[in-house]
C-alpha cells in the first residue's frame, strides 16, 4: 500500500493498538514521579515523554535490532558471553514439559515476558521494541502480522517511512536468532549427562548446557520483591515486631538469598536484570531442619565471628587441619596444587555461606543485644541485615546501603585464615589479597539466608 493511500480500518485499528500500548508504558513511567515537581521529576518526566513515542521507539529499535528476544539468556551465566557465539533461547512456555516443580512451563506466552540481551547501550531500546512487536491484534502479534508480509500492519510504518516494507524487516531482525545453530562455549556451565549403561563410553553422554531462566527469574522477583519491601508488608511486620494486631495477610520467604549480576552495570546482563538493579532472589534449597546441626556458634563477647565462633564449626576445623596438613607436605607450584587449595577455599567459603545463613535467620535486630556489643559493625551489617528496616536504624541502614563492608569481612576472613596458617607456614600478601578476590567473587555469602 502507498503511503498516500487512506488506510484502511483494519490499519487504523492496528495503529491504535500500538499507540494505546505505548501510552500505558508512559504511563507507567511517570508513575514514581507523580505530585513530585522537583527539577529532577521535571527532567524525568519530559524523558519519558520523548521517549515513548511511537516514532523514537521504531528509530532506535532499527538501531538495536543486533540485540536478541530470550526466554533463557546466557550471559545469566556469564557476562563475558557473546550473543552471537552462543545459544539464547526464545520458547514458547505452553511447549514445555509440565512438571509438578516450578518452572518457566507455567508462565504465559501471551504476557511478554520475554528479556533483551546483547549489548548494555541497547538493551532497553530492544526491549521497547520488543513489547511493541509482541502487542496482540485478533489473536496474532504485531511481530507475526509483519513477519507474514501483513498489508494493514505494514502501512502502520507508512508515517515513519516513505518504505515501510524495508522498515518492517529491519525491525523483525530483533526476533531473529543471532546463533544460528546450537553452541556453547567454555565459560557457559556444561554437565556431562550420562544416557547410557556404561560410564566409560563417552558416547553413552550427552552434553547439557543450563541457559538462565531470565523470564522466571523475573517473575519471581515481582511476586517477591514487594514482600521484602512493600508497604503493607513492612507493616505487618512492624505489628509483629510490636506484638499488636495487623488486618491483613503476612507474607515471608525464609532462607532466601540475593544473587547480583552484572555488577555496577547490570544492564550489560540484560534488560530486564538492569531493571531488578542486579537483584536475583533465590529461594533456599536446605536440607530438612532434623538434618541440620542444633548447635550455633553465636559471636558473644567477641569482637570478630572470625575470633572464636566461626572456627569452632566441626567442618570448620577438619578442613583447615586437613589443609594445613597438605601444606606441610611442601606441594610443587603446579595446576594440580592450585586445584587443590581452590577446592579447600571453596570449602571454607560453604562453611561461611551455611554459617551466615544461621546468624542472619536469627530475630531480626539480634546484634542490638549487649553480649554482641564488640562485634564489629561490618560484621554486624553481614549478619543482621533485617535490622536495616527498622525505623530507628536509619544509620545501621544508610551503612548498610553504602556496600563498603563487604570487603571489611573478606579482609577479616582472609586475616583469620592467613592465622591459622601462620603457626606452620608463611603465607604472604599475595595470597592474602588472592583469597580476599575468591570470597568476594562468591557473592552469595553475602546474602545468605536473609529471612524476616
Amino acid at each position: 500500500m502507498e503511503s498516500n493511500e487512506q488506510p484502511t480500518a483494519r490499519s487504523q485499528r492496528i495503529r491504535r493498538v500500538m499507540q494505546t500500548h505505548i501510552a500505558r508504558r508512559l504511563a507507567r513511567a511517570l508513575e514514581k514521579w507523580e505530585g513530585k515537581n522537583d527539577a529532577l521529576a521535571r527532567q524525568e518526566v519530559a524523558k519519558a515523554h520523548e521517549k515513548y513515542q511511537l516514532a523514537q521507539i521504531l528509530a532506535k529499535g532499527v538501531k538495536a535490532n543486533a540485540m536478541t528476544v530470550a526466554t533463557h539468556t546466557a550471559k545469566g551465566i556469564h557476562p563475558d558471553l557473546r550473543i552471537k557465539d552462543v545459544t539464547n533461547l526464545a520458547i514458547r512456555f505452553e511447549e514445555l514439559k509440565t512438571l509438578n516443580e516450578v518452572g518457566s512451563h507455567l508462565l504465559n506466552s501471551r504476557e511478554s515476558l520475554a528479556d533483551t540481551t546483547g549489548d548494555g547501550a541497547y538493551n532497553a531500546a530492544a526491549y521497547e521494541l520488543y513489547l511493541l512487536l509482541d502487542c496482540r491484534i485478533d489473536g496474532s502479534t504485531l511481530g507475526e502480522l509483519l513477519q507474514a508480509d501483513d498489508p494493514d500492519a505494514i502501512d502502520t510504518l507508512s508515517t515513519y517511512s516513505a518504505n515501510p516494507a524495508a522498515i518492517a524487516s529491519d525491525l523483525l531482525r530483533l526476533l531473529e536468532s543471532k546463533c544460528t545453530k546450537p553452541a556453547t562455549h567454555a565459560r557457559e556451565k556444561q554437565v556431562y549427562w550420562l544416557t547410557g549403561n556404561d560410564p566409560s563410553n563417552d558416547g553413552q553422554y550427552h552434553i547439557l548446557v543450563p541457559l538462565y531462566p531470565a523470564s522466571l527469574v523475573h517473575q519471581a522477583y515481582l511476586q517477591i520483591h514487594p514482600t521484602r519491601y512493600g508497604e503493607d508488608n513492612h507493616a505487618a511486620r512492624k505489628a509483629r515486631r510490636d506484638g499488636k494486631a495487623h488486618q491483613g495477610v503476612y507474607q515471608e520467604y525464609r532462607g532466601w538469598a540475593v544473587q547480583k549480576l552484572g555488577g555496577t552495570k547490570p544492564q550489560n546482563i540484560s534488560h530486564l536484570n538492569s531493571e531488578r538493579r542486579g537483584e536475583n532472589y533465590l529461594l533456599a534449597s536446605l536440607p530438612p531442619h532434623a538434618w541440620q546441626s542444633s548447635q550455633r556458634y553465636l559471636p558473644v563477647n567477641a569482637k570478630s565471628v572470625f575470633d572464636r565462633s566461626f572456627g569452632a564449626r566441626p567442618a570448620v576445623r577438619t578442613t583447615v587441619k586437613a589443609f594445613l596438613a597438605f601444606l606441610l607436605t611442601n606441594p610443587e607450584p603446579n595446576r594440580h596444587t592450585r586445584q587443590a587449595v581452590d577446592d579447600f577455599l571453596d570449602s571454607l567459603v560453604d562453611e561461611v555461606v551455611i554459617y551466615a545463613g544461621e546468624l542472619q535467620s536469627q530475630p531480626a535486630g539480634w546484634s542490638l543485644e549487649e553480649r554482641y556489643a564488640d562485634l564489629a559493625l561490618p560484621e554486624k551489617l553481614w549478619l543482621d541485615p533485617e535490622r536495616a528496616e527498622w525505623p530507628d536504624e536509619a544509620a545501621f541502614a544508610q551503612d548498610w546501603s553504602r556496600m563498603d563492608w563487604p570487603e571489611q569481612v573478606g579482609k577479616r576472613f582472609a586475616n583469620w585464615l592467613n592465622a591459622q596458617l601462620q603457626g606452620k607456614l608463611p603465607v604472604g600478601d599475595a595470597e592474602a589479597r588472592d583469597w580476599r578476590r575468591v570470597l568476594l567473587a562468591n557473592e552469595s555469602w553475602l546474602f545468605a539466608g536473609a529471612a524476616a
